[in-house]
């Protein structure tokens, strides 16, 4: 990347060269012109992953799916709302383009939607299997308020269609009762009964249970579906796994259950055995190019509708990965390379999908409901069992918070066993469940905490009274944080009043760690994950005192995430890619640059990720030899001679001995450069600080720099930093409102020491920079959003390493 004027500033740079100053005193000489060549190359921004030019992003995405919506629009018939009627299927077409739509982010009072629910409402029961259950899910997700009617009288006609007769009861087929279901039909009838079921219209448990073992059935020995009695191939597997999943969650009583009025936890389960089958036969044989039918073989027939599928099957399982597959970014990168730069639709090969609406619409449907952002990530320690009490737990928390935030969000499951930093960094909160332990590796306890120091959270629960979790629990933040104990949040954390305030009755004991520039850690030793479980069941199943407590948990985990996350989510493929691990080769040896904190006794590793983050990322842009290892020394260490700069920061009081107070006057004074901001613009710590400054510099102040000083323009290899954005919490307007933060657009603040030379000295923000260094956001935090942090970071560096 390179700054505005940076081949201007190369020149200027490479004449200052000759000039810049160096310093000789027996120790060690500086010259800070190399690392400000490199710098002004390629200077890093905060969030955005380096990636290639072919390589799939958000952005790409994104326009993608617009300029699909706009095909969609233009092919739309403007007389009477329809997509490429067909006689045998009415409506069908149209109503797989209007949920596209849907999905894509319109809503039912855009015009093209409109029209076309119009003409489906106008339509009444088209009495076919796609079409009325295509139509229900439209009906759905527009506005299961206003279309309930017509839901109930679709959900009445899809029940009673179902097969009865032993041959192929359970199933579907194209319209009405038949001895002849097909898997294909059968996948959208559960489909549509499902989206009714979560718009609060009740479907019979027969019919769950029918469906059930109608799919069970017709599954291969080698986990596989195909389509009636023909070969299988990929999309029939989604559409089995899909379905298998659908029935098996909304049948029986689940992992959490009513009995005598009383909820009771951990059920007795069984494998999903049919699940992990079919699972295992996708990953062995997953394409992104083609519809796999299972022996290395695979066809385009029916691509879009496998693609359609696959996406469900992650999404609906919480898989990221499909065998070694990422399947959203494999399948977004193949159909936006695909997508015809001249109509913007797709087009298939099959007799449906060469019609360009259907194949779009499809591919339309992949984009936009993959692109859902996560919000948590359950972590899996093991084939079966412990680690997933409670099935239903985190997809219904994430169901309503969905409705809390009025945002689409998703979940994954991450499996401890194989997941790397990156893959943990996909997710802002990993909650962690069990009952009997909970057995981890040093090196994945490892990945745990670099997670954590990277600005990820833990959200964990040992679930029905489950001690051996609970002492495996507590000694793993023992182990990563042996010095931040586990404490009962307070009740003035806000954690307790986030999203909404929960009533005395039904809080659960909360406890906390706090690492890095926030709580961290949220532990509960009671269960969570049994309550979100029931709230599968609809309101009315539950006698009000289970509705409140149901409700109150819900409320518990929502709070959590909304101040894990501030309600702020990164785009699904422009995850924030963590710094990368310490390479050996780069940051050690004679002519690497350091940066050493200096130590007090007012937090000064309190976010001790934050330094090592803006150097690594500086490096990894750099290549430079930028050593990004964490060291603290005293002031009155001999070596601090030994460095240009020297950061501090902190977020308690403190006080310097004499000794240190000598030291650091001899650091400024022979041309080294201090950098520092108070942490969660900590006023302890800042007035701290100015009292220390006054007393070692007792000519000199502390001063606001102008805004138009040269440390805020480019004129060093840096930023134009004019106006940059500051987070506030936001004052609630009564005790029952959602915590928020207010974001500013300002100058920026940093105060400044003039030596006797005409140079800054010392350079100090009031204002956080370095819990957005190690990518936080709490909401009591008052500081710089991350992007602006880093930039302000490296324009501060930058005029450190000219002076």
């Amino acid at each position: 990347m390179f700054t505005t004027g940076s081949h201007r500033l190369y020149a200027k740079l490479s004449t200052l060269h000759k000039t810049i100053r160096q310093r000789d005193g027996g120790r060690s000489t500086w010259n800070r012109m190399g690392w400000t060549l490199g710098l002004v190359l390629a200077i890093p921004v905060f969030g955005v992953s380096r990636q290639a030019d072919g390589e799939i992003t958000a952005e790409k995405v994104n326009l993608s799916i617009d300029d699909a919506v706009a095909f969609l629009r233009s092919r739309q018939h403007r007389d009477h709302g329809t997509w490429a009627p067909n006689a045998r299927y009415p409506g069908g077409v149209t109503s797989l383009c209007t949920l596209a739509l849907l999905n894509a982010g319109l809503t039912e009072e855009d015009p093209t939607v409109k029209a076309a629910l119009r003409y489906l409402e106008d339509l009444g029961n088209p009495e076919m299997t796609y079409a009325t259950a295509l139509q229900t899910m439209v009906f759905c997700r527009a506005n299961p308020k206003r279309f309930g009617f017509l839901i109930r009288r679709n959900v009445s006609w899809l029940e009673s269609a179902q097969c009865k007769a032993d041959s192929g009861r359970g199933g579907w087929s194209y319209g009405g009762q038949s001895n002849s279901p097909d898997n294909s039909n059968s996948q959208f009838a559960l489909l549509a009964l499902h989206e009714a079921e979560q718009s609060d219209v009740p479907v019979n448990q027969a019919v769950w249970q029918a469906a059930f073992e109608y799919w069970l059935r017709r599954q291969r020995n080698d986990g596989s579906w195909g389509y009636r009695a023909a070969p299988s191939n990929g999309s029939m597997t989604c559409a089995g796994l899909s379905s298998v999943y659908i029935a098996s969650r909304h049948m029986t009583r689940g992992d959490a259950w009513m009995m005598d009025n009383q909820v009771r936890c951990c059920g007795v389960q069984q494998p999903d055995a049919a699940l992990e089958r079919g699972i295992a036969w996708l990953g062995r044989n997953f394409s992104i190019q083609r519809n796999p039918t299972g022996s290395g073989g695979a066809s385009q027939r029916f691509f879009f509708y496998y693609l359609y599928g696959v996406e469900r099957v992650g999404r609906l399982t919480g898989r990221r990965f499909l065998g070694r597959h990422d399947w959203y970014r494999e399948g977004a990168d193949h159909l936006v390379g695909r997508q015809d730069r001249l109509t913007n639709g797709w087009k298939g090969l099959t007799s449906d999908e060469s019609k360009e609406e259907v194949a779009t619409a499809m591919a339309l449907l992949f984009l936009s409901k993959g692109r859902r952002p996560v919000v948590l990530a359950k972590l899996r320690s093991g084939e079966f069992g412990d680690w997933n009490r409670h099935r239903g737990d985190v997809p219904n928390l994430t169901r309503y918070v969905e409705t809390q935030w009025q945002q689409e969000l998703t979940w994954q499951v991450i499996d401890i066993r194989a997941a790397t930093s990156e893959d943990l960094s996909e997710t802002p909160v990993l909650y962690i469940s069990g009952r009997d332990g909970l057995q981890l590796s040093l090196d994945q306890k490892e990945e745990i905490r670099k997670y954590i120091t990277d600005g990820g959270f833990i959200f964990a629960e040992a679930c029905c009274d489950g001690s051996g979790f609970d002492r495996d629990f507590r000694q793993l933040v023992a182990d990563l944080f042996p010095d931040s104990p586990l404490e009962l949040l307070p009740p003035e954390h806000p954690i307790w009043f986030a999203e909404k305030r929960i009533p005395v009755r039904y809080v659960r004991p909360l406890l906390g760690v706090e690492a890095c520039c926030r709580t961290s850690i949220v532990y509960c030793p009671k269960d969570l994950g049994c309550y979100w479980e029931m709230a599968r069941h609809r309101q009315t199943d539950l006698i009000p005192k289970v509705q409140n407590e149901v409700q109150a948990v819900l409320d518990i985990g929502a709070n959590v995430l909304a101040y894990a996350t501030n309600r702020k989510l990164r785009e699904k493929l422009d995850a924030t890619r963590p710094p990368g691990k310490e390479d050996p080769s780069l940051g050690l040896g004679r002519g690497s640059f350091y940066v050493p904190k200096l130590s007090h006794g007012g937090g000064s590793d309190d976010a001790p990720a934050a330094l090592v983050n803006l150097l690594r990322w500086m490096r990894e842009e750099t290549g430079e030899p930028i050593a990004v290892e964490r060291r603290l020394l005293s002031p009155s260490d001999p070596n601090l001679a030994d460095y240009p700069i020297a950061f501090i920061h902190g977020r308690q009081a403190f006080r310097w001995t004499d000794e240190e107070r000598v030291a650091i006057r001899s650091f400024v004074d022979n041309g080294g450069v201090i950098i520092g901001d108070a942490i969660c613009a900590s006023r302890e710590f800042a007035g701290s600080f100015r009292a220390e400054l006054a007393a070692i510099f007792p000519d000199q102040s502390l001063d606001n720099i102008p805004t138009d000083s040269p440390l805020f323009g480019d004129d060093f290899g840096g930023f134009e930093l004019a106006e940059v954005q500051v987070r506030r919490p936001r004052k609630r307007a009564t005790d029952d409102a959602p915590l928020e933060v207010r974001i500013s657009k300002v100058a920026p603040k940093i105060e400044g020491l003039l030596t006797d030379d005409g140079r800054y000295g010392v350079l100090f923000s009031p204002l956080d920079l370095s819990c957005a260094w190690e990518n936080h956001a709490s909401f009591d935090c008052q500081g710089y959003v991350s992007e602006d942090a880093v930039r302000i970071g490296v324009n501060l560096l930058l005029y450190a390493m000219q002076q």
